[in-house]
């Protein structure tokens, strides 16, 4: 049978993907309670329909950061895809532009930026991790201009790794074949060994067990701070967005360090666990920014109603991940597509049934 909602693609995910692969991508932080609250902080909230008004003629589409998409719902970054599908990334970038929307590329792809940016004619933009090595940051940035993407997604919030226990039960590896493609060109695409200097860190940060944790933890700068950021916009010709944002101080300090776009973020509940849900943040957050730049959000997003909801609460667009990821095993570039659609159609028939056109005429009325 057609799958009817996402949660038919993560069951078909279920029967392609080997239990350490599936829990990679599923897992959460610790007791994984942000990554349960994500979903549940959707269920708590409620939709008011309206009545009597003519939404005969509707439209999704909108922008973000001046690119035109077709509905208010971008493709998150998500890492490793290959290990999904062999096409992996090339799949998925594919999917997006047939729906004619936007695929962030995740820094930790597994095919590099220029083969993704050649594949697709749709918007791309690339998600940054700020590296201890500045040299090899500044060259993922001109590679992501050079290959066309729209803007950088800088993450912020993974400076130090969170504890997935899933990933520590199983070992978790990359299978050979599958590299961090970007990071080829500085020496880092394959994992280090578990007698590496990298694994022994990690071990005496009680990650040991994951040899990607190990690795990321070697790369990632953990002190990254505020005037970082500020060299790092002064970089580039791109608009600069930051993920992981959900604290309004540092939605206002995003804003004033010259950030263009705010991702409501808590890294699909894969960092600090009690973390609130991305939902519980947003209106704090949108309040801080206070127009001054464009935000967004990720997090618990499977059904067209959770994306009416966060447009309701001031959110441009939504991103999601983990669906995209189920649909990329089930069927490759269809099984995207598939899930994309669905969404599209759920969106339509919710944004209808709150008496309104397009996306920019919600608002909290909607809500209770």
């Amino acid at each position: 049978m057609k799958p009817l909602r996402l949660d038919d693609y993560e069951d078909l995910a279920r029967e392609h993907l080997t239990d350490d692969v599936f829990d990679f991508y599923a897992g959460g932080a610790c007791d994984e309670r942000t990554l349960r609250d994500n979903r549940e902080a959707f269920e708590r909230v409620r939709l008011i329909g309206r009545v009597l008004r003519d939404v005969s003629r509707r439209s999704l589409a909108t922008s973000v950061l001046g690119s035109e998409i077709s509905m208010p719902v971008m493709v998150a970054p998500v890492a490793f895809q290959r290990l999904a599908f062999d096409d992996g990334e090339l799949a998925t970038a594919k999917a997006a532009a047939k729906a004619r929307t936007l695929m962030i590329l995740a820094a930790l792809s597994s095919v590099p930026i220029e083969a993704v940016a050649a594949a697709t004619r749709g918007p791309l933009w690339f998600q940054l991790y700020v590296c201890k090595d500045r040299g090899s940051t500044l060259d993922l940035v001109r590679r992501a201009e050079v290959a066309g993407c729209r803007a950088l997604v800088v993450t912020v919030d993974a400076q130090v790794g969170g504890k997935h226990e899933r990933d520590l039960r199983h070992r978790f590896q990359l299978p050979r074949g599958v590299t961090l493609a970007n990071f080829e060109n500085a020496g880092h695409g394959e994992l280090p060994g578990e007698g590496s200097g990298a694994a022994r860190a990690a071990a005496h940060r009680n990650i040991a067990g994951s040899a990607l944790a190990a690795h990321l933890d070697s790369l990632f700068d953990a002190a990254l701070d505020w005037n970082d950021l500020a060299w790092l916009i002064g970089q580039t010709h791109l608009p600069v967005v930051l993920k992981g944002v959900l604290h309004p101080d540092d939605a206002r300090l995003a804003v004033a360090h010259g950030a263009a776009g705010i991702f409501v973020s808590n890294h699909g509940g894969r960092q600090l666990d009690t973390a609130p849900a991305t939902l519980d943040a947003l209106q704090a957050v949108v309040d801080a920014v206070d127009g001054r730049a464009e935000v967004y959000l990720d997090g618990g997003v499977r059904r067209g109603t959770d994306v009416v909801k966060a447009l309701a609460l001031g959110a441009r667009a939504v991103a999601v991940g983990r669906p995209v990821v189920w649909g990329l095993a089930a069927a490759g570039t269809r099984g995207v597509g598939g899930v994309l659609e669905i969404l599209r159609e759920e969106i339509d028939v919710a944004l209808a049934l709150c008496g309104a056109r397009r996306p920019e005429e919600l608002d909290a009325g909607v809500l209770s």
